[in-house]
């Protein structure tokens, strides 16, 4: 029987959980030009990816939101300020185990 990974397990309230560190692996999945850092454009991917609507708008918000030293992208450092934005809208909660 194989294990699936932690990131598949829904609660009850519909939420995929991840760790952190699952997360920041799951956003580098839409990393599409590899430079180790998450754009506007990238994180628009991800909402799409899950779902979402008006991921143009959201995406806006998720990038000044995170984006702390204002240079336009998403570090492996930032990712840490999506938790929010990921529970609302990316349906992921962030937990730790």
């Amino acid at each position: 029987m194989a294990i699936k990974p932690t990131y598949l397990r829904t609660p009850i309230d519909g939420k995929i959980q991840m760790s952190p560190e699952e997360f920041k692996k799951w956003l580098k999945k839409f990393d599409s030009d590899k430079d180790g850092r998450i754009n506007k454009e990238e994180l628009c991917e991800a909402i799409r990816a899950e779902g979402g609507w008006f991921a143009r708008l959201k995406c806006k918000d998720g990038l000044k939101l995170a984006d702390k030293d204002g240079n336009g992208f998403i570090d492996d450092n930032e990712i840490k300020y999506l938790k929010d934005f990921a529970f609302k809208h990316l349906g992921v909660k962030i937990v730790t185990y």
